[in-house]
């Protein structure tokens, strides 16, 4: 979606129309959601990390295939990696603060589903460690992918600790309709949440670029951040709604899918090459965010308004880090 630059008050309009579009649409995409898991008897942390998970990084697939279809497999990789670290460090902690009520973690899905986390990460480093991730390397990830969402539909009835409360217990809190209703609520709000992000993308950008901010601060702050606002968008909308499980299902989907979907897929597409001190400062970071992440989920499995302080404030030192290691005053970041 491109605007016109020049049209500071259309682009105005634009950004406050976007951010309504896209709380109304978080909204549709929630309740769908948890229609969706009480309608089939499927636990709402399986469904965000699946189908709301794929959902919400959308955006991260579309900039990153198409990065790499055009020869700049680079942004793909970055925009992946930096996805995660905003998705942990900002989407997940602010879900946390405006929830109103500690959010109860799951100790079998957090157990089984973070630990694949870690190893993914893990071995998606060692692919990238010699700067250069191959169009088979990419297929690998991709193969993961798929038997990884094998195991997650089937266990997903087989384990009684995912078994969700009977449906007459939060009846009150999804829309009424049948599984084809809260489908299409679900579809409506995953629509509405897309196109509002790249309306709001495309303004924000002209808006700081009329005001001369840097390129750097654009892309830490607009493009990093706006490819992930349909995470942030649904976790704060989940979180307020008291299905805190469902936006922690959601970050946990977003980071497996960014690095198995979003990266694999656009390694398949062409081969990505990246400097290596890009390497390793990026995927560091985003283990060291990752890591954080779990432990404070692991701990008492809960996730209290502390533990949000602290991911946002990680992710603060993260961005303070990347301008000190990468920003040349006048000169570009390297992804």
């Amino acid at each position: 979606m491109h605007l016109p630059a020049e049209n500071m008050v259309l682009n105005f309009l634009v950004l406050f129309a976007s951010f309504y579009v896209l709380a109304k649409s978080a909204d549709f995409l929630v309740d769908g959601a948890v229609g969706i898991a009480v309608k089939a008897r499927i636990d709402k942390v399986i469904i965000g990390i699946v189908l709301v998970g794929f959902a919400t990084t959308a955006p991260e697939f579309t900039v990153s295939l198409m990065s790499a279809i055009r020869g700049f497999p680079e942004i793909a990789l970055g925009n992946a990696i930096g996805s995660v670290i905003v998705d942990d460090g900002v989407a997940l902690a602010l879900a946390i603060l405006v929830a109103p009520k500690a959010i109860t973690i799951n100790p079998k899905v957090l157990k089984r589903v973070g630990l694949f986390l870690v190893l993914i990460d893990l071995f998606a480093f060692a692919l990238a460690a010699n700067g250069i991730i191959s169009r088979l390397e990419g297929f690998m990830l991709l193969v993961i992918l798929a038997g990884y969402l094998i195991v997650m539909v089937q266990s997903s009835r087989k384990n009684a600790g995912l078994v969700p409360p009977p449906e007459e217990e939060i009846e009150e809190h999804i829309k009424p309709g049948s599984l084809g209703k809260q489908l299409l609520f679900f579809l409506i709000g995953v629509a509405g949440v897309i196109i509002a992000s790249e309306f709001l993308v495309s303004s924000s950008l002209n808006i700081a670029r009329f005001f001369q901010v840097p390129e750097v601060i654009i892309g830490l702050t607009i493009i990093a951040i706006g490819t992930s606002l349909p995470e942030i968008a649904t976790c704060i909308t989940a979180a307020r709604k008291g299905h805190g499980d469902l936006a922690f299902g959601d970050i946990i989907g977003a980071d497996i899918l960014n690095i198995l979907w979003i990266i694999g897929a656009a390694a398949a597409a062409n081969t990505i090459q990246v400097a290596t001190n890009v390497i390793y400062f990026a995927f560091p970071s985003m283990i060291i965010m990752v890591l954080t992440m779990l432990l404070l989920a692991r701990h008492k499995y809960t996730l209290h308004r502390w533990k949000g302080l602290v991911l946002i404030t990680l992710y603060i030192a993260y961005i303070v880090s990347m301008l000190r290691f990468f920003y040349v005053p006048g000169g570009e970041m390297p992804f």
